[in-house]
């Protein structure tokens, strides 16, 4: 692995908190947007300003950005409220265009990330060039292409280098737009401990109900800081509404999460923590499939006048896993014959849930039902 020799971040990205706060709509809409926004901003402990001019979209025909134009209008509000400005880049057209802006930092977005050959190029394009760049993680939970990202630029010359969590994309269905995974950032850390990570809340909740929890964990973590999406009408935003808070709401955050005094107290637990939250979310994931699959399986059941051996052997399978499961999981005793898998839930489970769901003798296929939820 390519020696990571970079700048410290403390020489020239944290504040006076003690964390890196980066802050901005997700996209500038316009002149007066984007300075408004600033200004609200400006007094609340805020790094770093980022604005968004090109957005990449799933689909065509919705708000993909303002474009070049948008650059001096998110430079002239970092002017207004003497703060560094940041931007998303995707192509070395982008890189170029930010440039002649005077753009202070850039950053690399998912979908970028997730194309070696995409960010080959970027870097290519600033091979040379002394300027700060940020790269999220990729779209889907793959350190590999997270850590290559990283050493491209690395051998590009760039040595102010962050990583930002914004979570991963799975098949699963989740309380949060994409799923934290903590386990991927904690094993950045260990593997590059010199490259600072921030977390970026608004893209892993996707809904202003869970930044600050998140924010919470992510800075129990030891992660360096916040990059969070804010707006000063959330409402009217052209771009990701849900996910944006005001100025108003992120100064209260920054109250509430980053100047809290106990996050200054090292905790032992806090990576065991975190990890114990992916194994929630995968337990919960599990028994979401098994309901799934039972589901699927009846349905094959129901359609056929003679069950298969084949529909019967799966049904048995799919019962004996979920009793597999449970003894995985330590919680009393199973039976083969069993299959209480009805995990419906959308919230990530704590211990207590998991242990009732476990207890119970519910079945999605139809069985008997014999529960007490606990308080």
């Amino acid at each position: 692995m390519l020696s990571m020799d970079v700048d410290k971040f403390s020489n020239w990205l944290i504040h006076r908190t003690g964390k890196c706060l980066v802050a901005g709509p997700c996209s500038v809409e316009s002149e007066e947007q984007i300075l408004g926004t600033a200004k609200e901003l400006a007094p609340c402990d805020v790094t770093l300003l980022r604005g968004g001019i090109w957005k990449p979209r799933t689909r065509p025909g919705s708000f993909e950005g303002v474009g070049e134009k948008g650059l001096n209008w998110l430079k002239a509000a970092g002017r207004a409220t003497s703060l560094p400005v940041a931007t998303e880049v995707a192509i070395p057209a982008h890189v170029e265009q930010s440039l002649n802006a005077n753009i202070d930092v850039l950053w690399i977005g998912a979908r970028t990330t997730t194309s070696p050959i995409a960010v080959q190029a970027i870097a290519d394009s600033l091979a040379g060039i002394d300027i700060p760049v940020m790269i999220k993680n990729p779209m889907n939970p793959d350190l590999g292409l997270w850590i290559g990202a990283i050493e491209r630029l690395r051998r590009a010359g760039i040595k102010r280098i962050v990583a930002v969590h914004r979570g991963f994309s799975t098949h699963i269905r989740h309380q949060y737009r994409n799923q934290p995974l903590w386990s991927i950032p904690l094993a950045l850390r260990s593997q590059m401990p010199e490259i600072p990570i921030l977390c970026d809340p608004s893209h892993i909740c996707g809904t202003q109900q869970y930044i600050a929890s998140i924010s919470d964990a992510a800075l129990e973590a030891g992660l360096d800081g916040l990059m969070i999406e804010s707006h000063w009408r959330p409402d009217a935003a052209l771009s990701d509404p849900g996910q944006q808070l005001s100025p108003a709401q992120f100064a209260e955050l920054v109250g509430q999460v980053v100047r809290n005094p106990n996050l200054g107290v090292a905790s032992r637990n806090r990576e065991s923590d975190n990890l114990w939250r992916d194994i929630d979310e995968i337990d919960q994931d599990l028994g979401e499939l098994l309901c799934k699959r039972m589901s699927i399986l009846r349905q094959i059941e129901a359609d056929c006048s003679r069950i298969s051996v084949k529909t019967r052997t799966n049904i048995d399978a799919t019962r004996l896993i979920a009793a597999v499961v449970k003894q995985m999981l330590g919680v009393g005793e199973s039976k083969p014959g069993e299959c209480d898998c009805g995990y419906t839930q959308t919230e990530a489970l704590s211990i207590e849930t998991r242990k009732w769901l476990l207890r119970s003798k519910t079945s999605p296929c139809g069985d008997s039902v014999t529960t007490e939820r606990p308080a």
